[in-house]
């Protein structure tokens, strides 16, 4: 006897609707499952098998035969356990045929009980759009799923499940169990808690307000100053000045966690702006991404917030060079055999290094810690292209003593905050219209050239810049947008002068910073 019922299958950080064909006759007992499926969909039969006996149904010897439509489609994961058993039970008729309108998916344990899955909530927007009526998954993945019924205002119930029976009596219509709801409003309702305050920084005044030029316009930074200077504390305490996550922004930064099973039990939803800061030996695919399953790396599970890269000549060179497309194209392309995908990389790169392999340039004495030599071939490790699309060069430089002492009190994040939201706000009614752009850091060629207008004498003062500092094209076109960022700031609807001379000056690296 043959059974249908949906279930889902995801393709990078969105899910597709799979048919569950589960077909039973009489002949030699086999456990067959088509359909392009993986290693764990392959394995799953013993799974599958044992769960249903141990949760009280007999299972007579027969031919059992799976198929996973689209067939064209690779299937991966043990999400499908729990589908493939509703359908072998229906099938069987030990259970009522009641699969319309419902998408079920579950890990099955060898007792019956239904562990938790990847990517619910993108098969919950999926099934929304599908139409489908009734959702059921695991019972730790039912809040996850549900927000996105919530926010979408679908008519589907999502329901939760914590074991193979509790399926049953679901699929039977004999429970009275109550869909799973989240109040989304209320999510966001909840004051987030940053590690660090700029008012617990000593010091480093000019350092702050450039972080909050990058926070305002999206800009990607690099900080250059001794070890102990302050550069660590103050890329953790950049969360706490960004404007907070939309409601667009939250779902797809949830998604990427869901698919990737980094989402907190009790947190269904991403309210903050991630902050990824992984370590100098992190491989090449843990950064970008990729491997057997085409998972999302680093730059995408800082997408819509932060990469902060310390340390960064540690990283290895092939390391930062892959970074160079997500940083222009907000976006990166996982390629296997057998697929294709893209996952979304808009981040704002963070990054900090020594002046000099030795830590400080100088030590007490004046003198150099390492020879001109060794200090350039540690520079060279970040190559010229990878700084051009850096927008800021800060220089972070000690604290003196008289600083870190100091009782006076230091502007708090939350003000600073408030000038960044309305800088941010200046903007977004400025690309008004303009899908995907909505940061000055953003801006393509045609938009620098329609709102980075100079004037005759700021036009002369780049040309000379660019030529005494021997800058590139990509380099021009940041100064322009930095440039535009402090304008915003200030609420000034032209780029001023003081403004281009600020951007110019956030140039560290291209000229002869260090002096030998």
């Amino acid at each position: 006897m043959l059974s249908t019922l949906n279930a889902a299958a995801l393709i990078g950080i969105d899910a597709m609707q799979v048919a569950v064909e589960t077909n039973v006759t009489g002949g030699i007992p086999s456990f067959t499952v088509v359909g392009l499926p993986d290693n764990a969909i392959r394995e799953s039969r013993e799974r599958i098998l044992t769960a249903i006996r141990n949760s009280g149904f007999d299972i007579p010897p027969k031919k059992i035969t799976v198929n996973l439509a689209p067939a064209d489609i690779k299937k991966e994961g043990t999400a499908f356990d729990l589908p493939i058993a509703i359908g072998l039970l229906g099938s069987l008729n030990l259970i009522r045929h009641r699969f319309e309108n419902t998408l079920i998916l579950g890990e099955l344990a060898l007792d019956g009980s239904v562990r938790r899955i990847n990517g619910a909530l993108p098969v919950a927007i999926m099934a929304g759009k599908e139409k489908i009526k009734r959702l059921i998954v695991p019972q730790a993945n039912a809040a996850e799923a549900a927000v996105a019924v919530s926010a979408s205002n679908a008519t589907i119930k999502v329901y939760g499940v914590e074991t193979l029976n509790e399926t049953v009596e679901l699929v039977n219509g004999r429970s009275e169990q109550a869909p799973v709801t989240v109040n989304v409003a209320e999510l966001f309702e909840r004051e987030p808690e940053y590690p660090v305050d700029f008012a617990d920084i000593k010091g480093q005044g000019a350092a702050k307000k450039a972080l909050e030029i990058a926070a305002a316009g999206g800009h990607n930074v690099i900080m250059i100053g001794p070890p102990g200077s302050g550069k660590t504390m103050l890329a953790k305490g950049l969360p706490g000045i960004l404007p907070p996550l939309s409601f667009e922004e939250s779902l797809e930064t949830t998604k990427i966690y869901s698919v990737a099973n980094l989402l907190e039990l009790q947190r269904p939803l991403m309210v903050t702006r991630p902050f990824r800061s992984p370590h100098h030996t992190t491989s090449n695919i843990a950064l970008i991404g990729g491997g057997s399953n085409a998972k999302p790396g680093e730059v995408s599970l800082a997408h819509n917030g932060i990469l902060f890269l310390d340390e960064l000549p540690e990283f290895t060179r092939n390391a930062l060079e892959v970074l160079r497309q997500p940083l222009e194209d907000r976006e990166v392309t996982v390629s296997r055999i057998s697929i294709t995908t893209r996952y979304p990389a808009g981040f704002m790169l963070i990054a900090a290094m020594n002046p000099s392999p030795a830590g400080a340039l100088k030590d007490r004495d004046g003198n150099l810690t390492a020879t001109p030599p060794q200090i350039q071939r540690y520079l060279s490790k970040i190559s010229g292209p990878l700084l051009d699309r850096i927008d800021i060069h800060i220089d972070v430089p000690k604290v003196e003593n008289t600083e870190l002492f100091s009782t006076s009190t230091a502007e708090n994040s939350q003000t600073i905050r408030k000038r960044v939201i309305e800088a941010r706000k200046i903007q977004l009614e400025r690309f008004n219209g303009t899908p995907k752009i909505y940061t000055n850091a953003q801006m393509n060629a045609k938009m620098i050239k329609l709102f980075c207008r100079l004037d005759t004498e700021s036009s002369q003062k780049l040309m000379d810049a660019m030529n005494r500092l021997n800058l590139s094209a990509r380099a021009h076109d940041r100064i322009l947008k930095v440039s535009r960022t402090i304008a915003d700031l200030e609420g000034s609807e032209k780029i001023a002068m003081k403004h281009l001379i600020q951007g110019i000056q956030y140039r560290n690296l291209d000229r002869d910073f260090w002096s030998f």
